[in-house]
């Protein structure tokens, strides 16, 4: 049997192991932790009900693991651009806001993914910390990063997280209330105003002059396509 050190962490060629996890996946996006059962993941992913217990020890880890899964496959999907040195901070803020936006919006990626992690957000559990630490923070650290350039250093720390979370949270209203956001506005205004790129340039431009980087709405700023 395998250790637990070895329980969490994937293995090349480990084809047992991924099945489940992909089946995992979904049947907890779809049904939430407690009404998904292992015997329906296992059938689903053709395994043997003991493959949980040897590969991740019991169904709470399962679920943390499942968790991360449908993140790194997101992140592989869409990665963070790798900014070459002297790309303005400006530049680098709209393409991780519009990387956020794909992420979160989840268009031409399986949906089971963003649900998963979206009921995750919405009802934390033990796989939300180590989500957070994992890959949250790192992300959020970037943030903060590009933010503190823009102003200079001139804002406390407190502060500046304030303004990183709610740039996250401008761009999550669209994943968490987008039907809402669907009946608000026109069809028309839908399709040309909030398409990810759209909406990129549109939190950018209004977290850049929230921070004096940039003149009121008003002014025009315009961003090459990502």
């Amino acid at each position: 049997m395998a250790t637990v050190e070895h329980r969490g962490a994937a293995k090349p060629g480990d084809e047992p192991r991924e099945r489940i996890l992909a089946a995992a996946g979904r049947e907890f996006a779809e049904h939430g932790y407690e009404a998904a059962t292992v015997r329906d993941i296992c059938a689903a992913a053709g395994a043997n009900v003991a493959a949980v217990n040897y590969y991740f020890g019991d169904k709470q880890r399962l679920y943390i693991e499942s968790v991360k899964h449908a993140h790194e496959s997101r992140a592989r999907q869409l990665p963070l651009p790798e900014w070459d040195a002297g790309v303005p901070a400006e530049q680098r803020l709209h393409d991780f806001v519009h990387n956020m936006l794909e992420r979160m919006l989840g268009l031409g990626q399986p949906p089971w993914q963003v649900q998963l992690m979206m009921r995750e957000v919405l009802q934390p559990t033990a796989a939300c910390r180590e989500l957070v630490e994992d890959y949250i923070r790192p992300h959020f650290a970037i943030l903060l990063a590009i933010l503190d350039e823009l102003v200079a250093g001139a804002l406390p720390e407190a502060e500046l997280r304030r303004v990183a979370l709610s740039i996250i949270g401008q761009c999550f209203l669209y994943r968490a209330a987008g039907e809402v956001v669907a009946m608000l506005v026109p069809p028309g205004e839908l399709d040309a105003c909030h398409a990810p790129q759209a909406i990129a340039d549109h939190v950018t431009r209004f977290s850049l002059a929230a921070v004096g980087r940039a003149l009121p709405l008003a002014a025009s700023v315009s961003f090459p396509s990502s």
